[in-house]
């Protein structure tokens, strides 16, 4: 917890120096100024502090409102001073705002959208506009007012929260969720999507029925799945927002919900030219363009470029290069509606086979694979070859008979390969 500072001046000249070392004397509070802050305004602050003008206040009162701003985390600073005067005291508070602030998140809290709960939220918690300090326990007070709103509604789940963020990295957003309150997902349905992708986004979407509620696990099954249909189509700047949850039946057991997937597809793009660029004469340019599906005057395939990419790098792992980065730059034209993919090449280095490792066979047939294995330490890595070396044993593993997965690492820094084949029987 970072320091909090506590300042206190009686600041009205007509006091002695020793008056003014005394405790203010319990009085009513007339004023409250707030600056320092440019996150919040002076009203959200002073609703925070919880003081009323025309209450009776003192100093316990203004040293419990400090600590309290100050451990929201909110703040890094919290000063405050005040005057007497005949009609009572009149309260300054100096704050300096703490970074940094993340998002938050509502997992499965369907029974109001993130607009009306951020408003309710705001309204018992004046700190909380939509994101929360890394530090302090205002992320606890959040999800107790989320508690209170959820009995409001008659549920009866846990309100809690995650810190979401890269392992030992940190914090990047609060997720907040209800458990103890089943909820299923009834139908999906999709706004703004054309004729033509409609079919596919049902058909893609039709095992989602049935199961658990989580906004998190519908938002990625929209990139991998829902997204891609339309980059198929050449609409490749197509949106799907997030999933809008509806209550369509509430019993004591279970909660129904229809969700809802906003879809902009935007324009539909063809394309205009294919260019390569970067690449030496290691493959003829007619050997690359034939793992190349986009063709001029064609709509374009976002999906099938990128499987495209794959095959290209395959194809350059069979001559060693397993660092190779090759980028399909897109270049739009939204007068025309037509796409330029410019395929940038970077080779990089010749790696070399290194190590190879064989488990789960005994040390015979161990060695008998090490003799069989052509592809020997130094030579240049043929990313093809461990295909075809299985391909080669077929007749004394069965594939009915054998699962045997193959791991390549790549060593960057020495250039080599390192292979390991897993054999495991199957029973």
């Amino acid at each position: 917890m970072k320091r909090f500072l506590l300042t206190f001046l009686l600041a009205s000249a007509s006091l002695l120096p020793a008056q003014a070392r005394k405790p203010a004397p319990p009085s009513k509070l007339i004023s409250i100024r707030v600056t320092g802050s440019t996150r919040y305004t002076s009203a959200q602050i002073v609703a925070a502090t919880g003081l009323q003008l025309g209450q009776t206040v003192g100093d316990e009162d203004f040293q419990g409102l400090s600590r309290r701003l100050g451990e929201t985390g909110a703040f890094t600073d919290v000063a405050y001073s005040f005057q007497f005067s005949p009609e009572g005291i009149k309260l300054d508070l100096q704050v300096s705002d703490s970074n940094p602030f993340v998002p938050v998140r509502f997992e499965n809290f369907v029974w109001l959208s993130d607009q009306e709960l951020r408003r309710k939220l705001s309204a018992r918690e004046p700190l909380f506009q939509g994101q929360l300090p890394v530090t302090g326990n205002l992320a606890d007070q959040v999800s107790e007012a989320l508690q209170v709103i959820a009995i409001e509604l008659n549920l009866h789940g846990r309100v809690d929260y995650l810190r979401l963020g890269p392992q030992d990295g940190p914090t990047e957003a609060f997720e907040f969720s209800i458990t103890g309150q089943p909820i299923s997902v009834r139908k999906i349905a999709f706004s703004g999507a054309g004729p033509d992708e409609l079919p596919l986004l049902e058909n893609a979407s039709r095992r989602l029925s049935g199961q658990d509620y989580s906004r998190s696990r519908l938002a990625l099954q929209a990139e991998k799945s829902f997204l891609p249909i339309f980059l198929a189509h050449g609409y490749l700047k197509a949106t799907v927002a997030e999933p809008q949850p509806k209550v369509v039946e509430e019993t004591p057991e279970e909660t129904l919900v229809n969700v809802t997937f906003p879809v902009d597809p935007g324009r539909q793009y063809k394309v205009s030219a294919i260019q390569l660029a970067g690449q030496s004469n290691v493959f003829a340019v007619e050997k690359l363009r034939e793992l190349i599906h986009a063709q001029p005057g064609q709509t374009a395939n976002a999906v099938q470029t990128d499987q495209d990419i794959e095959a290209l790098k395959k194809l350059y792992g069979t001559r060693g290069y397993m660092g190779i980065q090759i980028r399909p730059t897109p270049e739009i034209n939204d007068a025309d509606s037509t796409v330029k993919y410019v395929f940038q090449f970077e080779e990089g280095s010749i790696y070399k086979m290194g190590d190879l490792e064989v488990r789960g066979l005994d040390s015979k047939a161990t060695e008998r694979i090490g003799v069989d294995w052509r592809l020997l330490p130094g030579q240049t890595y043929d990313s093809g070859y461990p295909g075809q070396f299985l391909k080669s044993i077929a007749d004394r593993f069965p594939a009915d008979q054998w699962k045997i997965t193959v791991h390549e690492t790549p060593d960057d820094r020495d250039k080599v390969v390192d292979v390991s084949l897993h054999f495991e029987p199957i029973r």
